[in-house]
């Protein structure tokens, strides 16, 4: 297939389209320098990672706000550090301050003019209300984990997506999944029958960041570092 067989595209919002990782240190870096913890942005995105999935786990029905101070609990936990009920708020209501990647507005805008657009995130409604005015897209559906009462990986809500794009119209075979993360989306959304493109925002880093790393080997259908060079193919002739 190529990519302009597809009616409609699903996007993961959060690695993809907000710059997460960005807006995660904001908050984990002075709170370990006030700890006196000598871990770098990138080394507490790791530890952060494995809380994260182990909360949404364990807590499938928590909005994100509380998984997001549960996790930092579990951090603090984990590296014999304090986290008073401020620090887990501040990180709890940082969601809105997130920044777009600064090619993910004009992206959508250019995808949208032939795609269905369609958001399946990890985060609660309120949240994303936020984020949403910093991409500035017309979404035809969002899906959140609040929504669907999971998080991915759960194949509960790849089941409600592919429901959405039932409803939507959208013919077997007609969604392309969009995402950063191999652990949350590419292997669940094959795993649900859907083709994949991977944005692999962190190709020139290394390492997994605030991703776990994919529980089994998988191959997305198309790569792009960028959604900007995603949305460049989409638009060549014969793409």
């Amino acid at each position: 297939m190529e990519l302009t067989d597809f009616a409609a595209l699903s996007f993961d919002c959060y690695g993809t389209l907000i710059d997460w990782e960005a807006g995660l240190t904001a908050v984990l870096v002075p709170w370990a320098r006030q700890r006196g913890l000598r871990l770098t942005g990138e080394e507490l995105l790791t530890r952060y990672a494995a809380a994260e999935a182990a909360a949404e786990a364990d807590h499938p029905a928590d909005r994100y706000p509380d998984i997001l101070a549960r996790s930092l609990r579990l951090l603090g936990d984990t590296l014999g550090a304090e986290v008073t009920a401020d620090d887990a708020a501040r990180l709890a209501g940082s969601v809105p301050d997130w920044p777009a990647f600064p090619d993910s507005a004009a992206a959508l805008a250019a995808l949208g003019a032939r795609f269905k657009l369609i958001i399946l995130s990890n985060v609660d409604r309120a949240s994303f209300a936020g984020s949403a005015a910093r991409l500035g897209a017309s979404f035809t559906s969002v899906i959140t984990a609040q929504d669907v009462g999971s998080y991915k990986p759960d194949p509960r809500n790849f089941e409600a997506l592919t429901r959405e794009a039932a409803r939507l119209g959208i013919p077997p075979g007609g969604l392309l999944h969009v995402a950063q993360s191999l652990f949350h989306d590419h292997v669940p959304a094959q795993r649900a029958g859907l083709r994949t493109v991977w944005i692999h925002r962190r190709r020139d880093r290394g390492g997994w960041g605030a991703t776990p790393r994919p529980p089994v080997p998988v191959t997305p259908d198309w790569e792009f570092p960028s959604m900007a060079a995603f949305a460049a193919a989409a638009a060549a002739p014969g793409s």
